[in-house]
């Protein structure tokens, strides 16, 4: 499988994404392609990670001065203390400006190795390695970055973009069937907000992709779903309007994430896959979305045996807590919670203008689900 490049454009930085198989023994190359004054790199690798991976990045980086800081990386790590630690080991062994971060493992890695190069010194240099379906094709673009408060997920953070991006998929190899499910739901949500063909493309080759039948097939996915998101953050990087599309299904999944205090019983693709269902039915209850659309969407979900029964998940007494960590997502702007819904497979509303008070969402999931 040959390497693919695309450069990812915003306002504050353009950088590549390379694609392929087998490029992590690259790395080394492709750093001093993009950052030849790097002399230093500190790996923060997931701690979960097979030992032959991070060996052959290591094996790719031997020109250079190396040091690794493993993580277990799950969202209760994923908080300011365990950033501030890494900050420090950073400041003792004298990393600069100059100097370079690789984020190595998924998306909490990734979120925490750029908040972490961002606050270092005001900035070093990042390269960002997803090691997750999920990271690849979502979280590691975009330059989102951030740890989780007490309130909620990834309320602290800042935006800052990578120097660039490898997205090797025989990486993906040593993943449960549960991490690429866990990816397919940011996949299945680039298509049902921006793109009905990639949708209906989904639709027939979907299962294939899931069971790890073609890894040419998983690797368009990776790109197209890659793509769209890479449009829009270029128009807008701070999520100040369009990016807000990007949230379809996550207001809700935050809201169940929170609800099960972030833990291995619900990650994130299953609760955005959980989210997304639940703002179709949404949709459809509002008169925006047809009913034959949200039946196509179901029978994508059945025929994949992706999570869509809430209450199979929840029971009644958790709507509250749900309700209270949908109030804290950053998109609201008022006491309303905020929601992208779906006019159509393929269009979603327009930032700002559905807002639902938390009784209405607490009456809603009452009748649909308990």
């Amino acid at each position: 499988m040959k390497k693919t490049k695309i450069i990812i454009k915003t306002k504050s930085k353009s950088y590549p994404i390379y694609f392929g198989s087998n490029i992590l023994k690259i790395t080394g190359g492709l750093v001093k392609k993009n950052l030849p004054g790097v002399k230093k790199i500190c790996i923060i690798s997931d701690n979960n990670l097979p030992k032959l991976l991070l060996k052959k990045l290591v094996n790719s980086l031997k020109k250079y001065e190396l040091s690794i800081y493993k993580l277990s990386a799950n969202e209760k790590n994923k908080n300011i203390k365990v950033g501030n630690k890494i900050i420090e080991y950073l400041l003792k062994n004298n990393f600069n400006r100059s100097d370079c971060i690789i984020g190595f493992g998924g998306g909490v890695i990734g979120d925490m190795s750029a908040f972490i190069s961002n606050l270092t010194k005001r900035g070093l240099k990042f390269i960002n390695i997803p090691t997750t379906l999920l990271a690849q094709v979502d979280a590691s673009i975009g330059g989102k970055s951030g740890v989780n408060s007490a309130q909620g997920k990834n309320l602290i953070g800042t935006y800052y973009q990578p120097d660039f991006i490898i997205s090797d998929v025989s990486v993906l190899k040593s993943l449960p069937r549960r991490e690429i499910i866990s990816g397919y739901g940011e996949i299945l949500k680039h298509s049902l907000i921006l793109d009905k063909n990639f949708f209906l493309w989904l639709f027939k080759n979907g299962k294939k992709i899931i069971n790890r039948e073609n890894d040419l097939l998983l690797k368009k996915a990776i790109i197209k779903s890659c793509k769209i998101k890479c449009n829009i953050v270029k128009k807008d990087e701070k999520e100040k309007n369009l990016r807000m599309i990007l949230n379809f299904g996550h207001t809700f999944a935050h809201g169940f994430e929170g609800a099960k205090n972030f833990s291995k019983k619900l990650n994130h693709g299953e609760a955005v896959l959980l989210g997304m269902i639940v703002a179709s039915e949404l949709s459809n209850k509002k008169k925006l979305l047809q009913l034959k659309e949200l039946l196509l969407i179901k029978k994508h979900y059945l025929d994949l045996q992706l999570p869509i029964n809430i209450n199979k998940t929840f029971n009644k007494k958790e709507i509250n807590k749900i309700i209270y960590f949908m109030k804290k997502d950053k998109k609201n702007i008022d006491k309303k919670i905020n929601l992208i819904l779906l006019s159509k497979i393929g269009k979603v509303t327009k930032p700002n203008k559905i807002s639902l008070n938390g009784n209405e969402i607490k009456k809603f999931l009452n009748s649909y689900y308990f």
